[in-house]
């Protein structure tokens, strides 16, 4: 029952075919012996994958051994390898448990490819993906949280999300076969062990079936998460034409703004509580900023900006000045500002690159009175992004050619110019 079970779960959902070969995530404990014992009696090829995390002394060393003989019983493959997890952790500020996913499943993908398997089998069963589910909930989570385990996550399958602890350690008893046991899922300092220990027998007071509801429930919010992600890129391709900034008034015009808000902001970096500030400030003053590990993001009047963090630090790109002669009257070039063309007689120095400054100011072409640069940009409602990639070309202090925008009256080409300097920017 227990294997027919298990099989029809792989037919369900698409895990492998009948002749695929299966790596197995093989720690020794109850769940992966079984699983490994039940895939073998499906008739399924099988190589085997266990990871020495050095982490419990005695007992990795002792798992290890247990793992080379029952494999060498039953006539499986088996790779086995050694990592020093803790040093890992340290090495890059993360947690010893996060260093020991990491390890493993970065090695899983390497063994998967050597072996020439199709996919990796882990042993995550029905009660951890209910312990999953609680412990998203405590959290604190949205819909996708709220699904549980996944069957499949790339090439990581989990054939026994359709079974429970119970029901695996019923199948080891029925064949005979002993398996290890870590030391540390006996310990509630983990909060996932209070929910194992604790909370899960706690709940099966007020219902003994609670485990079986809580997965059919996450199960059914999978289907409904379908629903929900189709809705959600409906509405992104709305609010979000351009693919880069949001526009707020498009998006105060969606159900559920807010929480569309966070789907939008979450996936760069920005947590729950930032998203909040960032709905408040939407119709406040434009010009605050908001910062993520990766992105900063800006409210600019009716449309959200982001730019990768640190952009303003970004290297100027190269001036290219070509002069030539030429006989008057000379026709400029219409380029879109991307290319200009001044009258050399005009320039006195050396011309430079740089970002514009408070107090710049020209003459802009066509115009015969002064306009500072702060003001031009602000007509011309430039974010503040914009502002501070702002570019001039300046002979001295005076200002040239404010870039890709307009030439300095002072220095345009006349009827009786004969020489001209052409300028264009190439991006670094």
């Amino acid at each position: 029952m227990f294997a027919r079970k298990v099989s029809q779960f792989i037919e369900e959902k698409h895990l492998f075919g009948r002749g695929d070969k299966v790596l197995v995530a093989l720690s020794g404990g109850a769940d992966s012996v079984a699983l490994l014992r039940v895939l073998l009696q499906l008739g399924y090829a099988c190589e085997a994958a266990h990871c020495n995390f050095h982490l419990r002394g005695e007992e990795s060393v002792r798992d290890e051994r247990f793992v080379r003989d029952l494999t060498g019983r039953l006539g499986v493959p088996l790779q086995v390898t050694h990592f020093d997890t803790k040093a890992y952790a340290a090495s890059r500020g993360i947690s010893v448990e996060m260093a020991a996913r990491e390890l493993r499943y970065g090695w899983f993908a390497e063994r998967l490819r050597a072996c020439g398997a199709k996919v990796v089998a882990v042993a995550h069963h029905r009660d951890d993906s209910v312990e999953t589910f609680l412990l998203n909930l405590v959290r604190g989570t949205g819909i996708d949280g709220l699904q549980g385990i996944r069957p499949v996550n790339g090439e990581v399958v989990r054939p026994f999300l359709c079974v429970s602890r119970a029901e695996i350690v019923d199948y080891l008893s029925a064949l005979g076969q002993d398996y290890v046991t870590d030391s540390t899922n006996l310990q509630d300092e983990f909060m996932r062990n209070k929910l194992r220990l604790h909370v899960i027998p706690l709940l099966e007071t007020l219902n003994p079936s609670v485990s079986e509801t809580i997965a059919e429930t996450a199960r059914r919010l999978s289907d409904v998460a379908v629903v929900y992600h189709k809705a959600l890129e409906e509405a992104r391709r709305r609010v979000m034409p351009d693919g880069e900034t949001i526009d707020i008034p498009a998006l105060c015009r969606e159900p559920g703004p807010k929480n569309l808000l966070f789907e939008l902001l979450h996936p760069m970096g920005f947590n729950a509580a930032q998203v909040d500030d960032v709905f408040r400030a939407l119709h406040g003053e434009p010009g605050r900023m908001f910062h993520s590990r990766e992105w900063t993001l800006l409210v600019d009047r009716d449309r959200l900006v982001r730019r990768p963090a640190g952009a303003e630090t970004e290297r100027l790109p190269e001036l290219r000045q070509e002069r030539m002669e030429v006989e008057p009257p000379f026709a400029v070039p219409r380029d879109n500002n991307k290319v200009v063309y001044v009258d050399a007689a005009a320039v006195q120095g050396e011309l430079t690159l740089r970002k514009w400054r408070s107090g710049d100011k020209f003459i802009p072409f066509g115009m015969k009175g002064f306009k500072s640069v702060r003001n031009y940009l602000r007509d011309k409602k430039f974010s503040r992004f914009d502002k501070e990639r702002q570019l001039v070309v300046c002979d001295g202090e005076r200002v040239v050619w404010l870039v890709n925008e307009r030439v300095d009256n002072r220095f345009r080409v006349t009827l009786e110019t004969r020489c001209v300097i052409k300028l264009t920017i190439k991006s670094v």
